[in-house]
């Protein structure tokens, strides 16, 4: 057996999915490219994983040496997935960060519809949570705070493409109002 496994770490967190009701990827980020180094993979991971829960009424399963806990709303299914000797309590409090956290975002509005329409803010929300696989943050409401920082308040600099270009839309909006 090697040892080196069972060495403590920060890398706790081997990925994070939200699938749809058909199984369907909506978001997927996976942190160790060891596990699954292809899309293909991942896909075909997803899929039996889907299989697997969509119908189960436990919060916890192990599926090809993964530790996945998951939950479902009524049309999304939130995954995270760590290693086999992975903590569950700590996986289980990504997963509930996670959910709550785009919840909150989404105020209780948890649908497809809503988070295919929010999509970059709920990728903000799981950078926010975890990083590489590093957990950041486990609190829902200090995720809520740091995405929900309005664009006016990042400095230029520190802002995003995409940013920069709805406020530029705005002020060029606002000045063909005047």
């Amino acid at each position: 057996m090697d040892f080196s496994l069972l060495e403590p770490t920060l890398y706790t967190v081997k990925g994070m999915t939200i699938l749809d009701n058909d199984g369907n990827r909506i978001l997927a980020k996976y942190y160790d490219d060891n596990i699954f180094p292809t899309n293909k993979e991942q896909k075909a991971f997803e899929k039996n994983l889907f299989n697997r829960t969509h119908r189960a009424n436990a919060e916890i399963i192990m599926l090809d040496g993964i530790t996945c806990l998951y939950r479902s709303n009524v049309d999304l299914f939130f995954y995270a997935m760590g290693s086999s000797h992975e903590n569950e309590l700590l996986l289980m409090s990504v997963l509930q960060c996670m959910y709550d956290s785009i919840s909150q975002i989404l105020r209780k509005n948890l649908e497809k519809r809503v988070v295919l329409d929010n999509l970059d803010v709920v990728m903000l929300a799981l950078d926010e949570i975890c990083d590489n696989g590093i957990i950041l943050e486990a609190n829902s409401g200090a995720v809520v705070q740091r995405v929900a920082l309005r664009t006016d308040d990042i400095p230029i600099g520190e802002q995003t493409v995409a940013q920069v270009f709805q406020s530029a839309k705005e002020q060029l909006k606002w000045s063909l109002l005047k």
